[in-house]
């Protein structure tokens, strides 16, 4: 089975080894900024990299796209590229905590339990099938930072081998949906909005504004994150 990993930095360098030790599995290409570890570890296995991932730059026989720590959406007709389509690793227990910084979230809203998800990539930022999910406890006073690094990097890591593995042993792999009267969804802290390709929504000269001022002080990554969900950027409109 060939795998493209779109990812960065530790995260994505990690998944990139682990991936390539499963049996029958080959990483074929890679997605990652110029710069990054993910890159040199792609480059010094002799893996082809590429910058940014499109419909027009997936290169061809690709059976899953694996986002590893990507900050860029994968579009529909990139994923159509790939026999299985993409998942890709988020770091609470889908479908809660939605969005960038779901880690710095659940730190921030005192919970005392978290976890991680491998969903399929959709048209939904994070709210694609869930096909894994394992829950970690948050220790008193411990940082995002350090959630982030000693409890849910190695999960995700190990969640990914985990669907991957599954995905070459017995194909595709069929997820447990979202329930969206769960979801909770909350806006990137100081980062700006996911890049997003070939997104016929937000993408060119043409695209649609809002018809009316927003509320005041929404923040306008705000509405750039919502731009993908219709209902919720409609209800961004609404009078409070």
């Amino acid at each position: 089975m060939n795998i493209l990993i779109a990812g960065q930095k530790w995260f994505g360098a990690e998944v990139f080894k682990a991936l390539r030790e499963l049996p029958g599995v080959s990483v074929t290409a890679v997605c990652a900024p110029p710069g990054d570890r993910l890159r040199a570890q792609a480059g010094l296995s002799g893996v082809p990299v590429i910058g940014k991932l499109t419909a027009q730059t997936m290169p061809g026989g690709v059976d899953l796209i694996v986002a590893a720590h990507s900050h860029d959406f994968i579009s529909e007709r990139t994923r159509l590229r790939a026999a299985f389509g993409g998942i890709g690793y988020h770091p609470s227990l889908l479908p809660l905590h939605r969005g960038r910084d779901a880690v710095r979230w659940a730190i921030r809203m005192g919970e005392r339990v978290t976890g991680g998800s491998v969903y399929r990539l959709s048209n939904r930022m994070d709210g694609g099938d869930v096909l894994a999910q394992r829950h970690v406890f948050i220790a008193p006073g411990e940082s995002a930072e350090a959630l982030w690094r000693d409890s849910l990097a190695p999960l995700g890591v190990g969640l990914l081998a985990q669907v991957v593995a599954a995905y070459g042993r017995d194909g595709y792999q069929h997820g447990a949906a979202q329930d969206e009267a769960l979801a909770t969804w909350e806006p990137s802290i100081d980062r700006p909005p996911a890049y997003r390709p070939d997104l016929l929504m937000i993408e060119g000269p043409a695209a649609r504004r809002p018809a009316r001022a927003l509320p005041p002080g929404l923040h306008p990554w705000l509405v750039a994150e919502a731009e993908g969900d219709a209902a919720l950027y409609e209800s961004l409109l609404e009078p409070a």
